[in-house]
């Protein structure tokens, strides 16, 4: 393989890794709204 190949691999896994990191940022973060939106609810109750 040439070296564009190695990039163009190297990219691809650059951005698979950034896509799957702002996944996992957005699942987290619906985690804790719901969490929030608990806490707010016991503190009105």
């Amino acid at each position: 393989m040439d070296y564009q190949t190695y990039l163009l691999v190297a990219n691809v896994a650059v951005w698979l890794g950034v896509g799957g990191y702002l996944a996992f940022l957005a699942a987290r973060q619906r985690r804790l709204n719901t969490r929030i939106r608990q806490m707010e609810q016991l503190s009105n109750g």
